[in-house]
């Protein structure tokens, strides 16, 4: 139960804490954004409204509102509102709050909502000791998560829970909470203000995330109130009452950029944005756009990605996507990799993009990859297929009964007509060319020269 005293304490520290937290929202109809997960209709709102809420695991971004919403739910239902962070929580740390949440139940009947952020960190015998506790309710627990819960939280937990999947804010969402901190009294209270293109800018660094946004405000803010006198410049309303100035300070681009002079996008080497990154990499290259395959290039090595790791997709795209339609590809993507490997950041950049702008460019066929595992799939399924005696080794005993190979180069083309495949298969059984590049030219010059030739009769 909050005191006068505790009441004082917390308003101290509330005054004291980042913009972003002094904005968090402490109602469903501050709360911006997310209508999938808790918009009207929602299995969330409506648990949330009618008082029927079970443990759930909040996935999502970061500065999408995890916490924020976790917050809401316990104000809204009444309950004791616990944090425990995966970070720095142990085994003991768990036990002794779901001790405390029991107590809690037992004397006062009053729940309480165990606030996890960061569980897909917690180990498997701490996620085990939340079971029994998240079973019979003596606990609602929120986990909140930046990975994918169906990977990195054990089955057992996840059976108990339900996942609410949060998304990045829209810029619109984020432009909201950026106006609402200028003008709120817990906020910057009116003293600055900013111009439409101002907060476009907050917003498009910010890349939907409103922690970040409401941070390069906050420093935007101190950095415009620390210029000279004779360089601030004021908008033309009223002076905040009692402030003695001429009117709130005016936040500009300059300002922006110097709060926020790099934007580091977020990706997660061993998590979902690495692999959505790398995929939507790999599709662009496959979908024969050279201006996404350089940006999605550009967002895997300005977050530091190896470059021997990005120089591997291009060369397995280079055969699984293009293939034998540009047989250069794969030795350009090859060049790639030692380049990749022998020269490092940052000029590898240039081998990168060249061979990824390369990769794009050429025409595609996908026959080679369809062709071996074609193959594979008739090799693990039908059974043991002999090798045509005319094919088989003449190093035995016994060999001279197996019939007369005809060698290629015998013959005026290179080419001779007669079987390589197992009886039961017959020629394009496996490889079917795509129609593009050297690879379609190629099977048309072959049909050309085979087509019209007298019968060969050179046998060996």
């Amino acid at each position: 139960m909050e005191t006068l005293f505790s009441q004082g304490e917390t308003e101290r520290t509330l005054k004291n804490a980042p913009l972003a937290v002094r904005m968090r929202p402490t109602t469903l109809d501050e709360y911006v954004g997310q209508q999938k997960a808790v918009g009207p209709g929602s299995w969330l709102r409506s648990a949330i409204e009618h008082d029927v809420l079970s443990s759930m695991i909040l996935y999502g971004p970061a500065g999408t509102g995890k916490t924020t919403l976790a917050r809401i739910i316990a104000a809204h239902t009444r309950s004791e509102f616990v944090e425990v962070s995966a970070v720095t929580g142990t085994v003991k740390d768990l036990r002794r709050e779901i001790d405390e949440a029991k107590r809690r139940l037992m004397a006062y009947d009053r729940r309480t909502i165990l606030f996890i952020d960061e569980i897909h960190r917690f180990s498997r015998s701490q996620q085990d000791a939340l079971l029994h506790a998240v079973e019979n309710r003596t606990v609602v627990m929120i986990g909140a998560t930046t990975e994918n819960p169906y990977f990195e939280v054990n089955s057992a937990l996840l059976s108990r829970s339900r996942v609410v999947e949060l998304e990045h804010l829209s810029n619109d969402d984020v432009a909201v909470l950026v106006r609402r901190a200028l003008k709120a009294p817990q906020g910057l209270n009116g003293k600055f203000t900013a111009e439409d293109e101002v907060v476009n800018a907050i917003c498009m660094l910010a890349a939907g995330d409103a922690r970040s946004a409401l941070t390069t405000l906050e420093l935007a803010s101190e950095i415009a109130l620390t210029r000279p006198a004779s360089e601030n410049t004021h908008a033309e309303t009223e002076a905040v009452a009692g402030d003695g100035d001429d009117g709130p300070i005016v936040i500009t681009l300059e300002d922006v950029k110097m709060a926020n002079p790099r934007r580091g996008l977020s990706y997660d080497k061993s998590g979902d944005m690495h692999y959505d990154i790398i995929s939507a990499f790999i599709k662009s290259m496959r979908g024969s756009d050279p201006d996404a395959a350089v940006y999605w290039l550009a967002r895997m090595i300005d977050a530091g990605e190896d470059p021997k790791f990005i120089a591997r997709r291009i060369l397995i795209a280079a055969s699984e996507d293009i293939g034998n339609a540009d047989p250069q590809a794969i030795l350009v993507a090859e060049a790639a990799f030692k380049a990749a490997e022998v020269i490092g950041y940052p000029e590898c950049r240039i081998n990168l993009a060249q061979a990824a702008i390369y990769n794009a460019l050429a025409p595609k066929s996908n026959a080679c990859e369809a062709a071996i595992d074609a193959a594979l799939a008739d090799v693990r399924t039908s059974g043991q297929r002999e090798v045509p005696n005319h094919l088989r080794d003449r190093h035995r005993p016994g060999s001279d009964e197996y019939g007369p190979y005809r060698y290629p180069h015998d013959y005026p083309e290179g080419w001779v007509d007669q079987q390589y495949l197992p009886d039961g298969l017959e020629r394009g059984a496996f490889w079917k060319p795509a129609g593009r590049g050297w690879e379609e030219w190629r099977v048309e010059q072959s049909v050309r020269d085979r087509s019209g030739r007298a019968p060969q009769t050179n046998d060996e």
